[in-house]
C-alpha cells in the first residue's frame, strides 16, 4: 500500500523531465533577453556619448558633410556615410530583385528540375566569405570601371555590383520560399477560368506571394546595409559626399571597420564612431519592424 501511495502522491519521471525541460528552456530565453539588452544598452551608452559628452548637435552630426573628428565637434557630420550606405543598399537590392524573380519563376513555374542545379549554386554563394568577393570585386569590377568609367574605379558603382552578387542568394532562396508557399488550387482555379500560364503567374502566383517577396528583399537590404568588409576593399574609403557613381566614398560600416581600431577610448573620434554603429543598430531594427509587418500584412489578406 504504501509503494502505491508514493506512485501516487510523488511526482512521476516524466513530470521532472518536463520541469526540468521548462526551466532550461526559461533559463536560455532570459539569457537570450539579457544579452540583447546588454547589446542595445551598451551601443546606445557609446554612441550618445557624443551628444552627451562631446556636445555634438544632433542635427548637424545626420546633415553634416565634414567627417574630421580630430578637428573638434564641428566636424562630425555623417551623412555622406548614411547616404553612400542607403545608395549602394537600395541600388543592390532592385539589381538583384528581378533576377531572383527570374531564377524563382523558372525553378518554381516552368523547369523545376531546374533548382536540383540552381539549389546547390545558390547555396555555393552564401557559403563565400565577405573577403573573397571584396577581393573580386577589387580585382577585377574596380579596374574594369576604371578603364570604361574613368577615375579610381571606387564608388558606389563598385560597391552596389558586389553587394548585388551578395545578396541575390539571400533574396533568390526566399523568393522561391515564398512562390513554393502558394496553394496549388490558386493556380488550378486560374487556369481552369481560361487563364494562360504567364497570366496565371503574374496575375495569381505573384500577388499572392508579393508579401513573402518584399520579405526577402528587405532581408537582402538588410544583408547589404550591414555589409563591411567587402564593400570597404571597393568604396573607397573616402569620407566625402558621393559627387557620381564612380566617385571614392565612404559607408557606415568601411569607416567603422577602418578606422575603430586607430582610435583611442573615450575620445571624440571614438564616441563618432559608435554614433554611427548607433545608427546601424537603428537601421537593424528598422528593417526587422519592415519584415513583421510586412509579414502581419500577408496574413491580413489570408
Amino acid at each position: 500500500m504504501d509503494e502505491i501511495k508514493d506512485k501516487l502522491t510523488n511526482p512521476s519521471k516524466e513530470t521532472m523531465q518536463d520541469k526540468r525541460g521548462h526551466f532550461w528552456c526559461y533559463l536560455s530565453l532570459t539569457l537570450i533577453i539579457l544579452l540583447v539588452a546588454s547589446i542595445l544598452y551598451f551601443i546606445t551608452s557609446k554612441g550618445i556619448a557624443t551628444f552627451v559628452q562631446d556636445k555634438v548637435n544632433i542635427g548637424d552630426f545626420l546633415t553634416g558633410k565634414d567627417w574630421d573628428p580630430a578637428a573638434g565637434a564641428k566636424k562630425v557630420g555623417a551623412l555622406p556615410m548614411i547616404t553612400t550606405s542607403f545608395a549602394v543598399t537600395v541600388l543592390s537590392a532592385l539589381t538583384a530583385t528581378p533576377f531572383a524573380l527570374a531564377i524563382g519563376l523558372f525553378t518554381t513555374q516552368y523547369a523545376k528540375n531546374g533548382a536540383r542545379f540552381l539549389q546547390p549554386v545558390i547555396e555555393l554563394l552564401v557559403g563565400i566569405p565577405s573577403v573573397v568577393y571584396g577581393y573580386v570585386g577589387l580585382t577585377v569590377i574596380v579596374p574594369f570601371i576604371r578603364k570604361v568609367f574613368g577615375g579610381t574605379g571606387f564608388g558606389i558603382l563598385s560597391g552596389t555590383i558586389v553587394l548585388f552578387v551578395m545578396v541575390l542568394p539571400t533574396i533568390t532562396s526566399l523568393t522561391i520560399d515564398s512562390l513554393k508557399a502558394v496553394p496549388l488550387h490558386y493556380r488550378q482555379a486560374s487556369l481552369a477560368l481560361g487563364a494562360t500560364r504567364w497570366q496565371t503567374i503574374y496575375k495569381v502566383i505573384l500577388r499572392a506571394s508579393a508579401p513573402g517577396i518584399f520579405t526577402a528583399v528587405i532581408f537582402g537590404m538588410s544583408r547589404a546595409f550591414g555589409e563591411a568588409l567587402a564593400v570597404q576593399m571597393v568604396i573607397g574609403n573616402a569620407c566625402l559626399m558621393p559627387k557620381s557613381l564612380v566617385t571614392p566614398t565612404a559607408t557606415l560600416t568601411s569607416q567603422l571597420t577602418s578606422q575603430m581600431g586607430n582610435t583611442v577610448m573615450g575620445t571624440l573620434s571614438n564616441n563618432a564612431l559608435w554614433s554611427l554603429a548607433l545608427i546601424l543598430l537603428f537601421m537593424s531594427l528598422f528593417f526587422n519592424l519592415l519584415v513583421r509587418l510586412i509579414a502581419k500584412r500577408g496574413e491580413m489578406k489570408k
